[in-house]
């Protein structure tokens, strides 16, 4: 029996695109066992996957990470972050260890040249890559995500007129400059004529007052009301998520929705686009600003635009995403 370590500290929608190989590890390699190590503030988005016999915690509070994976004696880790950090783990495992092509430099040449070397490939087929000496392969399923059933939300709580169907419109990212500013999102509520939940963190519960604010009582502002598996919940039951590149844009896509994202200072050209299943009848419908030279202009993001004018996301057309919508029917 094979007894594997994969390794992926963060965040939500990298950790979201590692199921795959997890699943295909578990199901290929008859009678493996697969342990999973990430950070504390992502565990509970892993509590409730079968296919993970073990998980433990890289800044467990109770200590000695090191000396709890070296007593599991592991045959082989795979690498899904690539890191200084994992590198560290790696090393002090003293065992075979395979990991994924980062393309960190592909992605500089490309942001600071324009120089695009990167190949046509999703990240998720990456990182099977690392998996391939060990025989397993991708099964065309697509992501999973499994919300633990105490954390399933009722949408009793949601206004009457929500209640028989919502687009969700994941309205947050880590970086500023992967999210549409309040006011375009407001104008592209306006445009829709159907319910609409927005759904963030407590971080965009200001930020999503102020769309409600402009754009009426037909949006719902959920943001900061549930933890990461309750708003997953919310992916769940929505008719379809509008979404920037953000972690709940992964949570949609291995929950088979149909999704609307919103690109701006990233590209989906670096791997990182919705991953649906193959032949699933899911839809993607990508929206992004074609043909400014400043684009993309950082792998990850920014607090603000470099250039000042932040036209990848102001010259978003709400009647391109609202058309979208009606067509996702």
């Amino acid at each position: 029996m094979s007894k594997i370590l994969i390794i992926r500290f963060s965040s939500i929608g990298d950790i979201v695109l590692t199921t795959p190989v997890v699943r295909c590890i578990k199901q290929q390699l008859k009678g493996s066992e697969v342990h999973y190590v990430t950070k504390m503030a992502y565990k509970d988005m892993l509590s409730s996957n079968p296919y993970i016999d073990k998980l433990f915690t890289a800044d467990d509070p109770a200590g000695n990470i090191y000396g709890r994976l070296r007593r599991e004696k592991y045959d082989v880790v795979i690498d899904l972050h690539h890191n200084l950090r994992s590198f560290l783990f790696k090393t002090l495992l003293g065992i075979p260890a395979h990991s994924f092509h980062k393309l960190n430099i592909e992605k500089w040449l490309l942001v600071n040249f324009r120089i695009n070397r990167l190949p046509h490939k999703h990240i998720v087929d990456r990182y099977f890559e690392a998996v391939v000496s060990l025989g397993v392969s991708n099964d065309g399923r697509g992501l999973d995500y499994f919300i633990p059933p105490a954390d399933e939300v009722d949408t009793g709580f949601l206004p009457a007129a929500h209640r028989a169907g919502y687009t969700g419109f994941a309205i947050g990212a880590k970086y500023a400059t992967k999210q549409l500013p309040p006011m375009k999102i407001a104008a592209i509520c306006k445009k829709i004529s159907t319910p609409i939940v927005l759904l963030g963190g407590e971080e965009d519960r200001h930020k999503g007052e102020e769309i409600v604010k402009e754009a009426g009582d037909m949006v719902f502002n959920a943001c900061g009301m549930f933890s990461l598996n309750g708003s997953a919940s919310l992916v769940k039951q929505a008719e379809r998520i509008i979404t920037h590149d953000t972690g709940l844009m992964h949570i949609a896509a291995a929950l088979k929705k149909d999704i609307i994202s919103i690109w701006g200072s990233t590209i989906p050209g670096f791997g990182m686009s919705p991953y649906l299943p193959d032949g699933h009848s899911s839809r993607h419908a990508l929206v992004e600003v074609e043909g400014l030279s400043c684009r993309p202009c950082s792998k990850l993001g920014h607090s603000a635009c470099p250039k000042g004018h932040f036209k990848c996301m102001n010259e978003i057309s709400p009647e391109t995403v609202a058309e979208y919508c009606r067509v996702h029917k």
